[in-house]
């Protein structure tokens, strides 16, 4: 049996030999290869040049190149989340391109999968320059690729700048998005730092130039510091304490369920109120000779076949057509042809029959069904133009057709349109006075507004709550996306208007909903797990790089060195493993005991 000396010499040596281990230096051939190759074009071994100690990781060119790439994944990033979270207006982006070129085509998810590619091209290529920084080896990316960042780079800034320029308004889009993803882009955020931190931490040690190594550390920490104080600055009304979140918003189908039927027909307002509405929106014309019916556009090009019909008239105004004429246009059938929500092929051949013989539908139509089903209706009413016999009388022909035609009590529609509000309250004070603007709350009192009707990038917890507390309800438009609905029930909404009812009734609660409690937690977590890892791997590369120049200066060999002093056993075992690493597929460069190059092969 071994002496207690002898087991602590064993296990000393075996530390040892796990020293020696950790002070090689492999180069995976078969994988730097590919990396090297898919990087530069560098597939042969001669081509590579591995960072000697002390040396930079790369030539001042090829820094530069490593700049602009990580400013092109980085804007590219940012245009790719931007355009992802304007998916709730897609179809607005698709219409306006529609009514510019003259022709349908799903521009919005044409430019989403361009983004998702340009980001993906230049993103692996920065993973394959991090990966070959971490396997010690000098940059050089190929010529091709350059050009490849410098085009990526331009679609970044042209089509951020175009759509700046044209929906301005989807940048408040993205700040209310922020409002629920901060906190797991945080996360996000310090992980991938913490990857960083490895190739970052081994070319820092390596380094002997001060700048360099200041200025790479400097920009890491600076970096890191701030992904760990983002959490100070973050508001989010879904951060709440439990009890406090209110009833879900109410659904008001937006012209219906447009993406099931075609928009404000009675199918789309039959087919919302299958899947849950609770009220119903649409726009009213007034015809030529005073019919009010559904009509969202000013003309007609788009949702009907008035260009087989009246080919001479195809751009004019819609209120210049009677109902006569109005009657014979079938407003289905470009639904299943254009397809504007991709959901038209999913349609059962029932539905598909059905859309395709929808027509122009009356307000008086749109009224009764609302009042058969008890449910509360809101529309914009426009104001015929110039030359119409019912310009100046428009107002009373809708009072006409609310009171004496139809079958709907006065409270249940939400009177949306501004002019003439005095007039309208006096002769129907049951009508529930909606405003459509931002007013004072003492206007809003004097108007007797009981209901704001605001675009949902004025979606504002205090804003809310305040005209709540004098009982004035909010309804937000267009929400289509469960991100959006669930900020805005957390935030108060009492109603949203949604092209989706039947995937926004689905929600039993909001997305990303936790307790302060949950998050602060979540984000210390977080932040010291991170800095752990970064701490860790730190000290190992300095304390391997240390080693390492040390055994370099005093070129310790193994018949000389500590490692003769072995039990018999331990240097029988490493004699082999020197003889066998050359059969290993991982090389070691650099050992401690001898710091001979070995080849693999």
């Amino acid at each position: 049996m071994a002496s207690p000396t002898t087991l602590s010499k064993l296990k000393l040596g075996r530390l040892r030999v796990v020293r020696q281990k950790l002070l090689q230096r492999y180069e995976h051939q078969p994988l730097v290869s590919c990396l090297a190759g898919l990087y530069g074009c560098q597939w042969r071994r001669y081509q590579r040049t591995r960072v000697q100690p002390g040396d930079c990781c790369c030539s001042k060119l090829e820094g530069a190149s490593l700049v602009l790439l990580v400013v092109t994944c980085s804007l590219t990033l940012v245009f790719l989340y931007f355009w992802s979270e304007a998916q709730n207006d897609y179809n607005d982006f698709d219409w306006f391109n529609f009514g510019n070129l003259g022709f349908w085509f799903p521009w919005s998810v044409v430019l989403l999968v361009i983004a998702a590619a340009f980001f993906t091209y230049v993103a692996v290529l920065l993973l394959l320059a991090v990966c070959l920084l971490a396997e010690g080896q000098k940059l050089y990316l190929h010529w091709g690729h350059k050009i490849g960042i410098l085009v990526s780079l331009a679609f970044s800034i042209v089509a951020t700048a175009v759509l700046s320029d044209l929906w301005s308004k989807e940048w408040t889009t993205l700040l209310l998005s922020f409002q629920v993803t901060a906190p797991y882009l945080h996360v996000g955020g310090v992980l991938l730092m913490t990857l960083l931190s490895w190739p970052i931490a081994l070319n820092f040690f390596r380094m002997n130039r001060k700048v360099g190594r200041g200025l790479m550390v400097g920009v890491y920490v600076s970096v890191l510091g701030a992904l760990y104080l983002v959490p100070l600055g973050v508001f989010s009304p879904c951060i709440m304490e439990e009890g406090r979140l209110g009833p879900a918003p109410a659904l008001i189908g937006h012209r219906g369920a447009p993406m099931f039927a075609p928009e404000n027909t009675l199918m789309s307002f039959e087919k919302a109120l299958e899947a849950g509405g609770q009220g119903l929106e649409t726009d009213v014309t007034i015809s030529y000779d005073g019919v009010p019916f559904l009509m969202h556009d000013r003309t007609l090009r788009r949702t009907t076949n008035v260009q087989d019909v009246f080919p001479n008239r195809t751009d004019a105004l819609a209120a210049m057509f009677t109902w006569a004429e109005l009657e014979v246009l079938n407003a289905g059938s470009w639904f299943l042809l254009h397809d504007p929500f991709g959901t038209a092929r999913s349609l059962r051949a029932e539905d598909r029959a059905w859309a395709q013989n929808q027509s122009v539908c009356t307000l008086k139509a749109f009224l009764d069904l609302a009042a058969r089903r008890n449910k509360l209706v809101i529309f914009d009413l426009y104001r015929p133009p110039r030359g119409h016999p019912y310009r100046d009388t428009w107002i009373s022909r809708t009072l006409e057709v609310i009171q004496n035609q139809s079958s709907i009590r006065s409270s249940q529609v939400l009177w949306l349109p501004p002019d003439l509000r005095a007039l309208v309250q006096e002769r129907d004070p049951d009508l529930q006075q909606t405003s459509g603007s931002l007013l004072t709350l003492e206007e809003l009192q004097h108007n007797h507004i009981v209901k704001l009707n605001l675009h949902y990038s004025s979606m504002s917890t205090q804003l809310i709550s305040e005209h709540a507390a004098v009982n004035i309800s909010t309804n937000l438009y267009v929400i289509s996306q469960p991100w959006l609905y669930s900020l805005a029930w957390c935030a108060g909404a009492h109603s949203v208007t949604t092209n989706a009812p039947q995937l926004l009734r689905t929600l039993q609660r909001p997305l990303f909903l936790m307790t302060p409690d949950e998050y602060s937690l979540m984000w210390i977590l977080t932040d010291l797990v991170s800095f752990l890892f970064i701490f860790l791997i730190s000290i190992f590369h300095w304390w391997r790089e240390r080693d390492l120049a040390f055994c370099s200066a005093s070129d310790t060999t193994l018949d000389s060195g500590t490692y003769s002093k072995f039990p018999t056993e331990l240097s029988d075992v490493w004699s082999i493993s020197s003889v066998t690493i050359l059969g290993d597929a991982r090389s070691p460069l650099v050992t401690a005991p001898n710091l001979a190059t070995v080849s693999e092969h």
